[in-house]
Order: structure tokens, then C-alpha cells, then sequence
């Protein structure tokens, strides 16, 4: 697993250098990438969103393509289109900004849900099917998405379907005072992410990919994430638990985090550390719930502190 660590390691630090005082943030930005997953990116204007998805695809060299989804967007302006060619009497597909390796949706629930949906097919599938023809996206395939979870006139809210793709979601926040005062200083005559080169190859990243899934996990981690999943669903404060996603998504990127920790094994410390950024956004409370301002982060981290760890020493 040194090799993946080291590979981690690169990608983090590269990005670091444009992303200031958001270890974690980037971390499990990384850890997205790895597993193969999209996120969700959710945080108010101006802390770096875009910036982290630019860095990233600089990082490993991947095709980058970003786009601002607005409410007059039509699913062809994702997924491509096909035009008659008047020389050769056929038509000819002309590819969207979905055809490429990472993909920002910039301000995602801003479009209509019949775009929105656009998106579902490549998400899950890794493919696009126009005018009855499918055709297959490039690997590695991310899509990031960014809203803003304060303004929300003209927005059109994601449905659950929607959200159960991403695995997970991500909050950068407001820099410290002196995190801030560093990013004056790095931007004083050029953005650093001009300056940014590449650290890893896509061969080495496709390599990584595929090394995180021999990581061992043990049946007791497995029925560990089982339960605090299936607990979701039976919370009395949740309208809809986590779908089996979530707990394939904890499976996947607990993986991942004991790979970039330099372990073949996951801890159960690796599943309470995921949990939240990967069940918060599956989670819909219900009426009562929401009267009472209670989040699914909170009701995700009751969970956990109730759900026994497996190889934990209790107290009678």
C-alpha cells in the first residue's frame, strides 16, 4: 500500500498548494477520486469549490470540463447532441461537457430536474446514451458538484435519487484569520493554481484505483457498517434512511483511507471517521425532525455513539 499512500500524498500536497488549511477537506477529496466516486460539494460562494475540482484535474493530468448549470439548460447541453452532416448525409455526435474525466457541475440544483437527470445515466453507469446510441466516458470518470445551501430562490432541490449517487458530501467552510492572510500572500501577483503542474500520471491513478480494493476488511467492520446503516432507516427521527449505496460507499472509501494511512486493513475508526460525509446526504428527517432543526449529521453521529465497535471492551 506504499504505493497508493505515496500517490495520495502527492495529489494532497499538490493541491494544498492552491488550497489553504483544508487537509481534511482535501483528503477526502482525494479519497473520492480513489474510490472511483462523485461528490458533493456544499458550501457558500468564495471558499474554493471550484478551484479544489481545477487543482485536482491538474494534479493527475485528466481532461477537465466545467459546467455552470443555469435554469434555461436542456440535457443536450450536458450530454451532446447529434447533427446532420449536409456533406456526408449522416448524423454526426457532437459530445457535451459530460465527455470528459472530471467534471465540475457548477451550482448543480440551479438546473431543472429533466437536466439534472441528465447526469444520472453517466453517474452510475459511466456512459451516455443519445438518439438511442450509448456512448462510453473516459477513465477516471468524477463528477463534482457544487451548491450553495443558503440561497435557494430559483433553486430546484436534489432528489434522492440524485443525491444517492454522490458518495459522498463535503464541506470546505471559512479559513482561519491566518489561513486567510496566506491566501493574500499567495495571490499577490499570480494564482497559484497557474503555477500548478502535474504530480501523478492517469496510469498511476487507474493503478491505485484498483490496488485500494484488495484492502482487508474484516466480517465484523462489514456488519458494523451494515448496522449503522440499517440503523438510519429505523431511526424514529428519519423519513428515508440510507439506501445500500451508503454502506458500500463507507466499504469503499474506508478502503481507501486505510490505503492513503499506509494499512491493508480497515479500522472501525476508518468507518466512524466516513460516516457522516457518507450517509448525511441520504438521510431525509422528518417533519417533526425538521421542526425541531435536528440535522442528518447529528442523528448519523447518535448513531454511531450507540452502535457498538466491534472489538470494543464494554463495561457492565
Amino acid at each position: 500500500m506504499a504505493d497508493v499512500q505515496a500517490i495520495a500524498n502527492r495529489i494532497v500536497e499538490n493541491v494544498e498548494r492552491v488550497i489553504v488549511g483544508k487537509r481534511q477537506s482535501v483528503q477526502l477529496t482525494v479519497l473520492g477520486l480513489l474510490c472511483q466516486g462523485h461528490i458533493l460539494i456544499e458550501d457558500v460562494p468564495g471558499v474554493g469549490k471550484t478551484v479544489l475540482a481545477k487543482s485536482l484535474a491538474k494534479s493527475v493530468g485528466c481532461k477537465f470540463q466545467r459546467i455552470q448549470f443555469t435554469p434555461d439548460m436542456l440535457p443536450s447541453d450536458v450530454t451532446g447532441i447529434s447533427v446532420f452532416n449536409q456533406k456526408t448525409r449522416e448524423f454526426e455526435f457532437r459530445p457535451g461537457p459530460i465527455h470528459a474525466q472530471i467534471v465540475l457541475v457548477d451550482e448543480i440544483n440551479r438546473a431543472t430536474p429533466k437536466t439534472q437527470s441528465a447526469l444520472l445515466e453517466s453517474m452510475e453507469e459511466r456512459q451516455v446514451t443519445v438518439d438511442g446510441v450509448t456512448h462510453e466516458l473516459e477513465t477516471p470518470f468524477m463528477v463534482l458538484a457544487t451548491q450553495n445551501p443558503i440561497e435557494y430562490e430559483g433553486t430546484f432541490p436534489l432528489p434522492e435519487a440524485q443525491l444517492d449517487r454522490f458518495m459522498l458530501r463535503i464541506r470546505l467552510g471559512y479559513p482561519s484569520k491566518e489561513e486567510e492572510v496566506d491566501v493574500l500572500d499567495r495571490q499577490r501577483q499570480t494564482h497559484p493554481i497557474n503555477n500548478l503542474e502535474q504530480v501523478v500520471s492517469v496510469e498511476e491513478l487507474l493503478t491505485a484505483q484498483e490496488a485500494i480494493k484488495e484492502i482487508y476488511i474484516d466480517e465484523h467492520v462489514k456488519h458494523y457498517i451494515v448496522e449503522i446503516v440499517r440503523q438510519t432507516r429505523e431511526h424514529p427521527d428519519v423519513y428515508l434512511g440510507s439506501s445500500s449505496r451508503g454502506a458500500l460507499a463507507i466499504y469503499r472509501l474506508g478502503q481507501a483511507r486505510a490505503a492513503i494511512f499506509g494499512r491493508d486493513f480497515v479500522l472501525p475508526d476508518d468507518v466512524k471517521a466516513l460516516a457522516k460525509v457518507a450517509l448525511g446526504h441520504r438521510i431525509i428527517v422528518g417533519p417533526a425532525a425538521r421542526i425541531k432543526d435536528i440535522e442528518p449529521d447529528a442523528i448519523v453521529q447518535e448513531i454511531l455513539d450507540r452502535v457498538a465497535v466491534p472489538g470494543a471492551q464494554v463495561k457492565v
